[in-house]
């Protein structure tokens, strides 16, 4: 891989790079979560964000899914949608003439883990300096909400048109809310694609499932991605990160798989040609040729949200010194210098809704003991 040329601090700005100007950068390693949390509890979440993740690290609106419909990825992120009201049906989340009862459950779930969020800081009396929220992306979001006949949004040009309008359109609102909740702070937005690989792959089963959606084009994916950041920081966010999710081998899909293997390395060099400030990936399954973009992006400024910490149900994460091998082992082999790991923010692998509360504490602490690790070894 040889490669040549409880206290409540306030945080402060990530490394960060394309087309936000000048941004101070930290001379620590630095932490984020990736979203979700376990449990129903809005007040519990957002004390472990503002209470864990104190300075430099980033702390998020937290998501919390265990409560059901309209918490989760989708749902929750639909409550954004501009004239594009939603509703559950056996198959998912489906498009609708106005809005009903699961559309207002999102909206109300949203607002109600607003307003603890700024219950919780005002209590505290913080006003952090650096702030995250997430959203699904258009294209995730266009596979996981069907049209009136049933079909997947993502099957139809116009339809992932309009539901990337429709995003953009209803971000502002929200960046205004959460901005009233935690007043000063600089907002990091994150958008997740996890069906981005199988999208571009056309290996997403129509709702039959004989069939397959046809792939969509990469020019489109980055038109669209492009559009959204813009979008964000037209409506007052600092920063944009965009966070790839690889695919597991689904059983009898070889062929599928390897496809989606190829189209998520496209994902990230289309995320990188886009303007963000960071992507966000796991680092199990990256093969040479992903960590040899990951190093450009970093040589020339662009964060690396590194998700190294496993999230197994009952199962504890490695060592810090297992996590940190995981790390420097292909830094040093494509020939970065220490002096560049504040480039990097450590994450776990995925969300935490899947694990206990007890558990994901534990993988937030060993994300940090990492963190803190790295930090060490750049200051060597």
């Amino acid at each position: 891989m040889n490669r040549s040329p409880s206290i409540w601090p306030a945080g402060m700005p990530e490394p960060g790079a394309a087309g936000t100007g000048a941004v101070r950068v930290p001379e620590e390693v630095t932490v984020t979560m990736l979203g979700s949390w376990p449990g129903t509890d809005p007040v519990e979440a957002a004390k472990v964000s503002l209470g864990v993740l104190t300075s430099p690290h980033l702390p998020a609106l937290a998501e919390l899914p265990a409560r059901g419909v309209g918490s989760d990825p989708v749902g929750r992120t639909a409550a954004l949608l501009v004239e594009m009201p939603v509703d559950v049906q056996p198959y998912g989340w489906r498009f609708v003439d106005r809005p009903g009862n699961d559309h207002r459950r999102a909206v109300s779930a949203l607002s109600t883990d607003l307003s603890v969020l700024a219950d919780v800081a005002g209590a505290a009396g913080i006003q952090p300096a650096e702030f995250k929220l997430q959203v699904l992306g258009p294209v995730s979001l266009a596979a996981a909400i069907h049209l009136h006949y049933g079909e997947r949004a993502l099957r139809d040009h116009g339809a992932r048109r309009d539901v990337a309008e429709s995003l953009a359109a209803g971000l502002p609102a929200h960046i205004a809310r959460v901005q009233a909740a935690v007043p000063g702070a600089e907002l990091t937005l994150q958008i997740d694609e996890p069906d981005v690989a199988r999208a571009l792959a056309g290996t997403i089963p129509t709702v039959s499932g004989y069939r397959t959606l046809r792939s969509i084009p990469g020019a489109e994916v980055r038109h669209t991605w492009t559009a959204l950041v813009a979008a964000a920081r037209e409506a007052g966010i600092a920063r944009v990160a965009i966070n790839l999710a690889v695919e597991s081998v689904r059983p009898g899909e070889v062929a599928s798989a390897e496809a989606e293997a190829a189209a998520w390395r496209t994902a990230l060099e289309l995320a990188l040609a886009c303007g963000v400030d960071a992507v966000a990936l796991p680092l199990a399954g990256l093969d040479t040729g992903h960590w040899e973009l990951l190093a450009g992006a970093v040589e020339s400024g662009t964060g690396v949200w590194a998700g190294t910490v496993p999230v197994r149900a009952g199962r504890l994460p490695p060592s810090h010194a297992a996590l940190v091998e995981r790390i420097m082992r292909p830094w040093q082999g494509l020939g970065l210098a220490a002096s560049l790991l504040n480039r990097l923010r450590i994450t776990p692998e995925t969300g935490l809704a899947g694990v206990p509360p007890q558990q994901a504490r534990a993988i937030l602490d060993r994300t940090l003991e990492a963190a803190r690790a790295l930090t060490d070894l750049r200051h060597a």
